[in-house]
């Protein structure tokens, strides 16, 4: 696969510390994964084995022309609104992850002030290494969708390695990033925004944890092979999904607005 989040998939843990020189976390880091989660914070029961079968029909969901996505994290909450005809492919497996918990304890593993806050690793490694597994990879992986909007602040966007290669990584672009919107600038990878961040929203995208900087070239693979266990232990301070979930209010209303008259 050439997938770029299969760097050091095969890396051990050992290797992953002695190589960037880790540490465990102090026992002041390890008081709190993100400053505002509570032990109270409400949760859902997600099936793993489901969102672990990237073919199974829940997992390939049309979605509606127009959504929104609420984020219940650590640092806040934020929605998104999805624009389907912006991205289609991508805007529907972003539906069809949400709508089954995917990205609930999901952690925001890389946030670089001014360019992208990314996330879209999964907590479990069964769950990981299933989008993995190569018998997997035609249903793990999308087809691009031409770029129709920009990549500036406030716009969400899959992550990739390449033509065709889409999977579960997202991205909010914390600056204006106009220059992902070329793929010949970008060796053929196409980063088609689906959705924005709305209303006050950006304002606890900023807040997320980002005093790692730009993390290690192979903490993806730790993450892979060991899912939020890697993360609690030399990265706790960082702040993760709590739910993300569909807005079903907003959803029904555009439902009903598109059915005709009777």
């Amino acid at each position: 696969m050439t997938r770029w989040i299969l760097v050091a998939v095969l890396g051990l843990v050992a290797v992953l510390a002695v190589g960037v020189n880790l540490k465990p976390a102090s026992a002041e880091d390890q008081e709190k994964p993100g400053e505002g989660q509570k032990d109270d914070q409400p949760k859902r029961e997600v099936d793993l084995k489901l969102i672990a079968d990237p073919s199974h029909k829940d997992m390939n969901q049309t979605a509606p022309e127009k959504y929104q996505v609420l984020f219940h994290t650590t640092a806040g909450d934020f929605t998104v609104d999805v624009t389907r005809s912006w991205a289609p492919n991508g805007a529907d497996r972003f539906y069809s992850l949400v709508k089954n918990g995917y990205y609930d304890g999901n952690r925001f593993f890389r946030v670089v002030p001014g360019f992208v806050v990314q996330w879209g690793l999964h907590g479990s490694k069964d769950v990981n290494l299933a989008w993995m597994d190569p018998k997997n990879e035609k249903a793990a992986n999308i087809k691009d969708d031409p770029v129709k909007e920009s990549n500036t602040r406030g716009r969400i966007t899959f992550a990739n390695a390449g033509p065709d290669t889409r999977s579960t990584q997202l991205f909010i672009n914390l600056g204006n990033n106009d220059r992902l919107d070329d793929p010949a600038k970008m060796r053929g990878a196409v980063f088609a925004p689906f959705g924005e961040v709305t209303g006050e929203g950006m304002k606890i995208v900023d807040k997320l944890y980002n005093g790692y900087g730009e993390p290690p070239a192979n903490l993806q693979g730790a993450i892979i092979e060991n899912g939020n266990a890697i993360l609690d232990e030399y990265f706790p301070k960082l702040d993760g999904i709590i739910t993300a979930t569909i807005v079903e209010k907003q959803a029904a209303a555009e439902e009903a607005t598109e059915k005709p008259a009777e």
